[in-house]
């Protein structure tokens, strides 16, 4: 069984040159954060094809975008791409501050795996 820190052949290859420029363009700690979370993402969804839609790095399988990125102020907002998955899980994201569409992540604490895995299958 492969170890879950080994990256895949996802995780290990650059992103597309229009979404590595969202990822640079973010200011420290956003940026490790954003690319934490990108690692992680792309073990769970490993065929995800990334893009951007609305200015925002985002995932992409099966035609449809599963979540996304994006450096904010004070945050890393992560997208879902429907509004109806953030309210599926009160409990989980009780500690965060959130909107319909995004939920706002502390710059320097990324979502864990598991978290992402939940929201990612509700989308």
């Amino acid at each position: 069984m492969a170890s879950a820190t080994k990256p895949t052949r996802a995780t290990a290859t650059k992103p597309p040159r229009a979404v590595a420029q969202i990822y640079r363009t973010a200011p420290q700690p956003h940026r490790a954060t954003m690319l934490e979370m990108r690692a992680r993402i792309l073990a769970i969804v490993p065929d995800a094809e990334e893009v951007v839609s609305y200015g925002i790095a985002a995932f992409k399988t099966n035609g449809k975008i599963v979540c996304g990125l994006l450096a904010a102020k004070n945050h890393v907002g992560f997208y879902p791409f429907s509004g109806s998955v953030l309210n599926k899980f009160p409990h989980e994201l009780r500690n965060y501050s959130q909107t319909k569409s995004a939920l706002h992540v502390p710059v320097d604490k990324p979502l864990s795996r598991a978290l992402l895995k939940k929201l990612i299958k509700r989308s």
